[in-house]
């Protein structure tokens, strides 16, 4: 494995750097999703997926003994050997082409596109973009552009972090009461084993944080469900 470091010269080696993988989209992640939101689980095959249930499937699959401590985190194969030790997801673009459908054999090839070196308020990030298109015989269905930020470990005198409120104004609001079950589950079926979201001691006592913490692309599923439910469209 490559020697861990924060020389962006050395990082941005890895860009063009690709891995791929292959297979069927099954029907029961899509199902146990369904469930997760407490929707009847009747999807199968046939049925198109929904937005952003690609998350659901060809998940990383490292061994634990090479996991680092935050039970995720494994440089130097497909991500750069970034020396951070805080990994997290920042957010991400898609392009929909056409449905992905349940039963049908699909491929993912993922590219590293862009790593950059910055100081931020917090210490050294290192911001890493992928771009992941999921492809069947009819061609590119899916291209997503995943943004990853790799941070310092937190300070022990670092300030406690202010909790945001939702916004008053909204167009449309759905109210969605996490739990720590919800986030247990949704770990289990993307098999992310991010400490952040199920180890409450871990959270609080390493990463600084109040609380565990609620998924980025949970959010971002529940919206675009919320904007496929009250539009009746794509």
């Amino acid at each position: 494995m490559a020697e861990l470091t924060t020389d962006e010269n050395i990082l941005r080696q890895w860009i063009g750097r690709t891995e791929h993988r292959d297979g069927i989209i099954d029907a029961e992640p899509a199902r146990r999703m369904q469930a997760l939101l407490d929707h009847d689980p009747v999807l199968g095959p046939g049925d198109s997926l929904l937005p952003l249930w690609t998350w659901l499937y060809f998940p990383e699959n490292h061994k634990t003994s090479i996991l680092a401590r935050d039970g995720r985190t494994v440089p130097g194969n497909f991500l750069p050997p970034v020396s951070l030790p805080r990994r997290m997801w920042a957010g991400g673009r898609f392009c929909f082409n056409r449905p992905l459908i349940i039963g049908a054999h699909v491929s993912k090839t993922s590219e590293i596109i862009d790593i950059r070196v910055r100081q931020g308020r917090s210490g050294m990030l290192c911001l890493i973009t992928a771009r992941h298109r999921f492809a069947t015989g009819e061609g590119i269905c899916i291209t997503e552009e995943h943004d990853m930020v790799y941070r310092e470990a937190p300070s022990p005198n670092a300030p406690k972090r202010i909790l945001s409120t939702p916004p008053a104004d909204a167009d449309l609001s759905r109210t969605i009461t996490p739990s720590a079950v919800m986030l247990f589950r949704y770990s289990a079926l993307t098999y992310n084993s991010h400490r952040i979201h199920y180890d409450r001691t871990y959270c609080r006592t390493v990463e600084g944080y109040p609380d565990l913490v609620f998924y980025g692309p949970l959010t971002a599923t529940l919206l675009a469900n919320l904007a496929l439910e009250v539009t009746g469209g794509r």
